[in-house]
């Protein structure tokens, strides 16, 4: 039996992992939030839940004593500074916990996507956490895009809310990057919780870049497959890199649903900033993701993107 604590354990990702780490019913975990407790869901029977004040490291302190691994969710756009998860991996270090997974869960970096800047700067603080020797054995779990997002709107996972981006299956459209036909990973979020699940339960040591590669392959391929199963050719508008680079979007069109942690306010302008930033960390590389957890869990089978897309939209109305 394995000792997790979940920070922000309330998300959706995080909802996903928790539940394929409650499936084999021999882990012991807590779950912190700033929430008060009590918005535990009724599925999650056995689970500890601990309200905690980020700002207190002895407070953290405290929780992460005899901890074996901590897998943090925290919100990156409700961490201004990074100051809680900060804290958080300073406790994790003074406790003794062996093993620490940032709030990562994405792209190999945060280059054209300014909503996550604070990835590569906890990726700097844990560097120089181990800057004179390991002190906390850490890993960057890198999934890339969720392939559930191409099945938008239709919802394929229990927690993950639907999401489209700038290949939109439904509409039967695209945005693609003049100059640029970028490799990008598309991988389930059912397949990044099972491999967590596994990865806990890991003998070896963590991989300190943790690329989790579903399906990998450059966007007019994923065009191309996206094409087939919707049975007809794509609108596509062609962006140029220099329009993005200065924030502008020449697109026909922008995304539409968001995620449940951006304010109504603040959506349009949030939306708008997304779209210009994917396509520029596309352009980037920042979804080129490696596959040490492929190399490492060889007999893991992920779920194949045409096979997944052509299930979901099977008879759906072109």
């Amino acid at each position: 039996m394995g000792k997790i604590v979940i920070a922000g354990g309330s998300g959706e990702v995080a909802r996903e992992v928790i539940d394929a780490l409650m499936a084999p019913k021999k882990h012991d975990i807590t779950i912190l939030s700033r929430k008060e407790v009590g918005i535990q869901n009724s599925d999650w029977h056995g689970i500890t839940w601990r309200r905690v004040d980020y700002e207190n490291r002895d407070e953290l302190v405290a929780v992460l004593r005899g901890i074996d691994t901590v897998l943090s969710f925290i919100q990156l756009l409700q961490d201004p500074g990074d100051k809680a998860q900060r804290n958080l991996i300073d406790a994790a270090v003074i406790a003794g916990v062996k093993r620490f997974a940032p709030s990562e869960w994405g792209s190999r970096s945060g280059a054209g996507m300014p909503w996550w800047t604070g990835k590569d700067e906890v990726k700097e603080y844990l560097k120089k956490v181990n800057e004179n020797g390991k002190v906390l054995e850490y890993c960057l779990f890198q999934p890339g895009l969720f392939l559930n997002y191409l099945a938008t709107p239709h919802k394929t996972s229990k927690h993950l809310t639907p999401l489209n981006a700038f290949i939109d299956l439904h509409n039967r459209r695209a945005i693609v990057v003049k100059g640029h036909d970028s490799i990008m990973t598309y991988t389930t979020v059912q397949d990044l919780a099972a491999v967590v699940a596994q990865a806990v339960d890991f003998e070896g040591e963590w991989p300190l870049i943790g690329g989790i590669r579903g399906n990998s392959l450059p966007v007019s391929k994923i065009i191309e497959i996206s094409e087939q199963v919707r049975g007809g050719p794509f609108t596509i508008d062609t962006v140029e890199l220099e329009d993005l680079e200065a924030g502008n979007l020449t697109a026909s069109w922008k995304l539409e649903a968001r995620h449940p942690s951006v304010a109504d306010d603040e959506a349009a302008n949030m939306l708008k900033g997304v779209l210009v930033g994917m396509l520029l960390s596309s352009a980037k590389g920042s979804w080129n993701i490696s596959d040490e957890w492929n190399q490492r869990l060889p007999n893991y089978k992920f779920a194949e993107i045409e096979q997944f897309l052509g299930e979901v939209w099977q008879g759906k109305p072109e």
